[in-house]
């Protein structure tokens, strides 16, 4: 079926829609082959608090940006290659419910639909065009993905040293390797992550020693679930994941 839409006009219209929605300041998307597969508003968790976006699927990328005029504009255009995605489901827990992560190398983040039947139905459409497309490349699924940022929420101190506590003064750090919610003292060191940045980021000391010792995987996060482990959780609580720009936190 994707291979009869990719030529049609209907999908280039379709295609035509998305580009234009999204300016001059978008990437174009037209390439022969790619199909729009669906589109729709889902929430993400973003740095500061839960934030509508509009994604849209296609079978070879997953596009997502800021909507500022409902179904008509948006801006701040993220392009994902599907090639490097790998998702997981998350529990349902007070409001945080229907949510899945989509992981990647640079960057991985959590959403929610608004029904099961659509988390359902997204989850489905996703694993099929990454599916397809590691068969027409015969490439293996990327078993290294960024970690899903613990929320503040979950830390009132150090997730480290488990000392200090957070303030208005003493702020709370991700660590960009673990994800973990540290202080100043814990994070003070830097490290490239080629996957994520060109310039060296913050990691937490725990991560700094592992990594410049070699032993990269064991400092990766085993907490890809955090966002349905914390009881506390909720919609209106939960800042993590930087959304549009850099973090220096």
């Amino acid at each position: 079926m994707v291979d009869r839409l990719a030529n049609s006009e209907a999908n280039t219209r379709r295609i035509s829609i998305v580009e234009n929605c999204f300016g001059a300041a978008g990437q174009p998307l037209t390439i022969p082959g790619r199909v729009l597969i669906g589109e729709g508003v889902l929430t993400k968790l973003c740095r500061k608090k839960p934030k509508a976006r509009q994604f849209f699927l296609f079978n070879d990328i997953l596009v997502y940006g800021n909507i500022v005029i409902q179904k008509k504009k948006y801006n701040k255009q993220h392009i994902i290659p599907l090639e490097n995605v790998t998702i997981d489901s998350i529990q349902d827990e007070g409001d945080l419910r229907n949510g899945w992560l989509i992981k990647t190398p640079t960057k991985s983040f959590a959403v929610y639909a608004a029904t099961a039947t659509e988390k359902s139905e997204w989850m489905n459409h996703i694993n099929k065009c990454v599916s397809d497309l590691l068969s027409k490349s015969g490439k293996t699924p990327s078993n290294e993905h960024a970690a899903v940022w613990v929320p503040d929420s979950e830390a009132a101190v150090c997730m480290r040293c488990q000392k200090a506590k957070f303030t208005p003064v003493n702020r709370r750090h991700h660590c960009r390797k673990c994800g973990f919610v540290v202080c100043g003292p814990c994070s003070e060191k830097r490290f490239l992550l080629p996957s994520q940045s060109s310039k060296p980021v913050r990691i937490c000391d725990f991560c700094y020693d592992l990594l410049s010792t070699g032993e990269m995987t064991a400092c990766q996060s085993t907490r890809s679930d955090s966002y349905s482990q914390s009881p506390k959780s909720s919609l209106n609580d939960v800042s993590d994941d930087e959304d549009d720009e850099d973090s220096s936190d």
